[in-house]
């Protein structure tokens, strides 16, 4: 009997004291299939603390019941409690998770609705009295130039109404300039004499006659605008038929 207890005694604190038994875990860290380096691998009970290497693996000293964390700047906190089987096995595996990306923080401001118009002019009245009502609660710092005039309009605005005017004007005055081609000059340089004589069946003499009869009407200006030769040739067809009626 006494021998059969001391049996029980022995295997019982033999059980204990390999239960205690501190072994050396390992094993690889990873994120959806990817190697995490540089994680540091802390036991909470012992404090010992060692870091992942380049190939995500680890190793670290620990007994049943120890808290094994893994901490890393881009992943979540990994608790891992060590019981039995994590330590008869030879290699283990720790999945982190990412953190959730920070989002900063948006500033919402009302603006004022604009209904947009056709009417350049009223639509930059409607800008410029926008401009004066922020011009109005705007402080106001003494000494520093703004490039605005006070209760007015943007400088840089005015300047480039000006200039607009000048190049409007200089525009009109080169389009003045331009000399007009006559009529009658154009009419003979498209349609050669061949055209006159055997196309619209007119006398030698009746060419001039005629185009002059064609520069009387008012479409013959839009003819030379566009310098088309088939337009030319077809207006010139038309004005024959009503050439020959009189």
């Amino acid at each position: 009997m006494k021998i059969k207890l001391l049996s029980i005694i022995l295997l019982f604190t033999y059980q204990t004291g390999f239960s205690q038994t501190e072994k050396t875990i390992k094993g690889h860290i990873y994120f959806e299939n990817s190697i995490v380096p540089n994680v540091e691998v802390i036991n909470a009970n012992s404090k010992k603390v060692t870091v992942s290497g380049a190939n995500g693996e680890f190793s670290i000293v620990a007994k049943a019941n120890d808290l094994i964390v893994f901490v890393s700047k881009n992943y979540e906190l990994k608790k891992v409690l060590i019981d039995e089987k994590s330590l008869d096995k030879t290699f283990i595996t720790v999945e982190l998770s990412l953190k959730p990306e920070e989002l900063k923080e948006v500033v919402l401001t009302k603006m004022p609705a604009i209904k947009l118009s056709k009417d350049a002019k009223w639509e930059q009245g409607k800008l410029d009295k926008m401009a004066l009502e922020k011009a109005a609660i705007t402080p106001k710092v003494i000494g520093v130039y703004t490039g605005k005039i006070e209760n007015g309009m943007d400088i840089l605005r005015i300047g480039g109404m000006i200039l607009g005017l000048f190049i409007k004007e200089k525009e009109e005055k080169i389009k003045h300039e331009v000399p007009q081609i006559e009529f009658t000059v154009l009419a003979k340089a498209s349609c050669n004499q061949k055209f006159y004589l055997e196309n619209l069946k007119l006398k030698l003499d009746e060419i001039d006659l005629f185009l002059q009869f064609c520069d009387a009407d008012p479409k013959s200006k839009t003819v030379t605008e566009n310098s088309n030769v088939l337009s030319m040739m077809d207006f010139l067809t038309t004005k024959n038929l009503e050439f020959k009626k009189l």
